[in-house]
């Protein structure tokens, strides 16, 4: 998930690619520091005393230079997000043994395994290969998803024609069409087994911390940057839409003489990523800066249950460009552009009773939908009466001619949905994208 909230005011960056992919230029008004400079989460953290090191391939990866800010030291792999854990854990344990002598200090750890490509070595053992897939998932959703669109759905693969790097003999474990349950499964257990050996390197970089003795003398925070559909809205192995599964992350935190008397306890409340960096800072004691949308919910880990937020506002616009408002058990996801899937303007989906956003009933909840984009307009309103720069980079990506993900070969795509059998996609598309399609 990309934070939404701070990023009309300071950030901008809002996609992969184009105007909205590097953050704002302050200007005029940038002084020797710039505010970027002085008020990163790192930087906070370096005010608290703390050595600040990283061991990530993610700056490189993205060209997002930004992410260096506020490091004390920087450990690039050098794979641009290819690595498997053996090529970070070795590096990180050396680290561990030169230098956890000393005190105070931050040490993030970025692992890609469980990132497509799947790519869990042959070797290791599959544990789940005997698990039922999960109960929602059937041949049904299979066959509809079939004959649906867009890039990385059921029969287009990675891309819309499923051409991608990833799918070569270098990745045995990653599959492409879904063109049975079988190849659900492979997704499903490449998946799990992604996140099964990125626990293990974790548990080794843990067991290091223990033979130094420190291990419950050590904050440990363990998160993700954005979660993954699996199906749902037939997106297959990837992050392409603002909905529940690509915005909802995990988030582990241990923090002694803090946590200890809530171990075990779920925090079902809503936040945004970003509010765990204000809780960090917080906990820490430092001050959380004023331009900064972030909010602490450290009062959580003294037993105030209910600190949280009404409402998200989650935007996507590397492969749409939607905005949704996830409050009470719904989402409601508004498409500025639908990355050529389909999706109706608008999707409600309720969340306790329909959990993998199989039933979009927006046209059957007027007041449910009216809510959420009273709730959009509002937050937007909002952001732009404090934002940095005077404009908004959702609307920056769509006047570029939309998201990176979906501007080279749709014209070809066209052609190809025609010659698999899918017109009626393929005149739905060119219907409701006429600023392509009416310049022919």
């Amino acid at each position: 998930m990309r934070p939404v909230c701070p990023v009309v005011r300071l950030y901008g960056v809002e996609g992969h690619g184009g105007t909205a992919a590097d953050p704002f230029l302050e200007g005029k008004e940038r002084w020797f520091h710039s505010n970027w400079g002085i008020t990163n989460w790192m930087h906070l953290l370096r005010e608290q005393g703390l050595r600040t090191v990283t061991f990530s391939p993610f700056a490189e990866r993205h060209s997002a230079w930004q992410w260096y800010a506020g490091y004390s030291e920087m450990h690039n792999p050098g794979k641009r997000g290819e690595e498997v854990a053996d090529d970070i854990t070795p590096s990180v344990l050396d680290w561990i043994n030169d230098n956890t002598q000393s005190d105070d200090w931050f040490l993030h750890v970025n692992y890609w395994d469980p990132h497509t490509p799947y790519r869990t070595p042959e070797e290791y053992e599959n544990p789940f290969k005997d698990d039922p897939i999960p109960e929602w998932y059937t041949e049904e959703v299979r066959n509809k998803h079939w004959h649906g669109c867009g890039s990385w759905s059921a029969q287009d693969g990675m891309g819309y024609g499923g051409s991608h790097p990833y799918v070569s003999p270098d990745y045995p474990r990653q599959p492409n069409k879904m063109t049975s349950l079988k190849e659900i499964r492979r997704m499903f257990d490449g998946y799990d087994l992604g996140i099964r050996y990125a626990d293990e390197h974790i548990g080794r970089v843990l067991s290091a911390l223990n033979e130094k003795g420190i291990l419950e003398d050590t904050v440990i925070i363990i998160s993700g940057d954005h979660g993954e559909n699996l199906g749902e809205l037939n997106i297959y192995y990837d992050h392409q839409t603002a909905d529940q599964f690509t915005a909802r992350v995990p988030l582990i935190v241990h923090w002694p003489g803090i946590t200890k008397s809530m171990a075990g306890v779920t925090d079902t409340n809503l936040h945004y990523q970003f509010d765990l960096a204000a809780t960090v800072v917080d906990l820490l004691g430092g001050d959380i800066p004023d331009n900064w949308d972030a909010k602490s919910f450290a009062g959580m880990f003294q037993g105030y249950t209910k600190i949280g937020r009404d409402y998200l506002v989650i935007t996507q616009a590397a492969h749409t460009c939607q905005r949704s408002v996830r409050f009470d058990d719904y989402i409601c996801i508004r498409s500025y552009h639908d990355g050529f899937h389909n999706f109706p303007d608008i999707m409600l989906f309720d969340l306790k009773d329909d959990p993998y956003e199989q039933n979009n009933i927006a046209k059957e909840n007027p007041e449910k939908v009216g809510k959420a984009m009273k709730i959009l307009t509002e937050w937007q309103s909002k952001m732009m009466r404090t934002a940095t720069q005077p404009s908004d980079p959702l609307f920056t990506v769509l006047k570029e001619g939309g998201p990176l993900h979906t501007r080279d070969g749709i014209k070809e795509y066209i052609e190809r949905l025609r010659d698999t059998g899918r017109e009626d996609c393929a005149q739905e598309i060119i219907d409701s994208h006429p600023e392509i399609f009416d310049k022919e």
